[in-house]
């Protein structure tokens, strides 16, 4: 067989022996701070993250303070207990054990005019150092084999000579470049790489710079996991490796800090937030941020694992780039890039077409699994269709016309067969 992918795929859900081990052996396994002493922020800003959480509901108990801003009951009481030394609190009652405590006006007075800077409420950031330990100590660090990556990949058709492409760079942790023709399963291999991982990391809900408060923890893209058995810092959440994918929308602001107007905070960039992960950049060389802008952005990263990001005070760090970025493109690689940025892609994967033998095999998976019924020999029928009309053979093809034969189907309220002149019909309406 030709290197190709079957693009239908989505065929059959994720391999079960990929799944993430909930509680695998943690790289990183920070300690919950019990006293103001262990804790790697300032008081002030701990002060005003308890204030304001406080200030937004009339009432508050240890107990709640404690699960908002993601604190141990240790920690949170003897900070409950400072703020009402310095009478920031008033206590009203109690809930069993727990009490049950507001703002004092002088509390009050303090949460409004702290809020003309920042208005964060959520849990307690962890500060720049402990995050670039934690994503240091994390690096994804792979052992697979040909046979790893079957299982990995047993929903779609690959050639050996595919997966022993993408072997070695999965190994390596460095970008990938998925290059060639439209349709060729680019996207659909993408996608599956984050299977060969099965552990999951630690991701802080958010990061304390210069007084300045990144959010990265995302819902939308860190995956939460049960962790038994082991007691952590409770700003740290649990989740699977993440997995980005970013196409056309791209544009230059998403690469920086955004901030909120509205929290007075900033959102981590793409590549924060896929640290310890992959992120996909598809269909690349057709965002609305130009190739070179974002080669001129990346050249540096790429090489040397670390980013620079600045805030809006102008002060400039630095975080860690220890993600594995995947380049996919059905333009020439040499119309994007100039050399030096291609020498910082270390694995160029060439995806072209497929043979025959794995053109008839996908569409026999695809007819399967769309419901269309076959007559007989079929298969090599569509495959000349496809052959004449579209010059060579892509996996997308199968997918394609079954789904154009389903349409027909049901518009004509019967069932979808795929016959010499149901395949003619759909591949006019197909091929241009």
């Amino acid at each position: 067989m030709t290197q190709g992918a079957q693009t239908a795929a989505s065929l059959s859900p994720e391999p079960a022996d990929t799944a993430v081990k909930p509680g695998s052996a943690l790289g990183f396994s920070p300690a919950p701070p019990l006293v103001f002493e262990d804790i790697d922020i300032s008081e002030h800003l701990l002060v005003d993250i308890a204030l304001r959480h406080v200030y937004l509901r009339s009432s508050c108990t240890i107990q709640l303070l404690s699960g908002l801003m993601k604190l141990s009951l240790e920690l949170t009481e003897s900070l409950f207990r400072r703020l009402v030394d310095q009478q920031y609190l008033e206590v009203r009652g109690m809930v069993g054990d727990d009490y049950v405590f507001a703002l004092s006006p002088s509390g009050r007075r303090m949460a409004i005019e702290r809020s003309a800077t920042m208005r964060y409420a959520g849990p307690v950031p962890v500060s720049l150092a402990a995050y670039t330990t934690a994503v240091r100590a994390q690096k994804a660090r792979v052992r697979i084999n040909r046979d790893v990556l079957r299982r990995a990949f047993s929903d779609i058709i690959l050639s050996d000579a595919l997966l022993d492409a993408i072997g070695p760079a999965l190994v390596s942790q460095l970008s990938v470049f998925l290059y060639g023709p439209s349709g060729t399963g680019k996207t659909t291999i993408s996608e599956r790489l984050i299977r060969v991982f099965d552990d999951g990391i630690l991701v802080p809900y958010a990061v304390e710079v210069d007084g300045q408060i990144i959010s990265v923890g995302d819902p939308a893209v860190h995956e939460l996991l049960p962790l038994e058995g082991t007691y952590i810092d409770p700003r740290w959440m649990y989740c699977r490796r993440p997995f980005i994918s970013v196409g056309g929308e791209l544009v230059t602001s998403m690469l920086d800090l955004q901030r909120d107007e509205g929290s007075g905070t900033y959102m981590a960039p793409l590549q924060m937030k896929a640290n310890n992960g992959i992120l996909l950049m598809d269909d690349f060389g057709r965002q609305m941020m130009s190739p070179r802008d974002l080669l001129n952005r990346w050249i540096v990263p790429l090489d040397r694992r670390v980013d620079f990001l600045s805030l809006g005070s102008g002060r400039k760090f630095d975080v860690p780039f220890e993600l594995m970025v995947v380049f996919s493109t059905n333009l020439e690689p040499s119309e994007l890039a100039d050399e030096a940025f291609l020498r910082r892609i270390p694995n160029k994967i060439l995806i072209p077409g497929v043979d025959a033998e794995t053109f008839d095999a996908i569409f026999r998976l695809t007819a399967a699994a769309t419901g269309v019924k076959c007559e007989a020999d079929i298969g090599p029928y569509c495959r000349e269709v496809c052959l004449s009309k579209g010059g060579d053979l892509r996996p997308c093809y199968p997918r394609d016309l079954c789904n154009a034969l389903r349409s027909i189907a049901l518009y004509e309220d019967r069932d979808p067969i795929a016959t010499r002149a149901e395949v003619d019909r759909a591949a006019t309406g197909y091929f241009v």
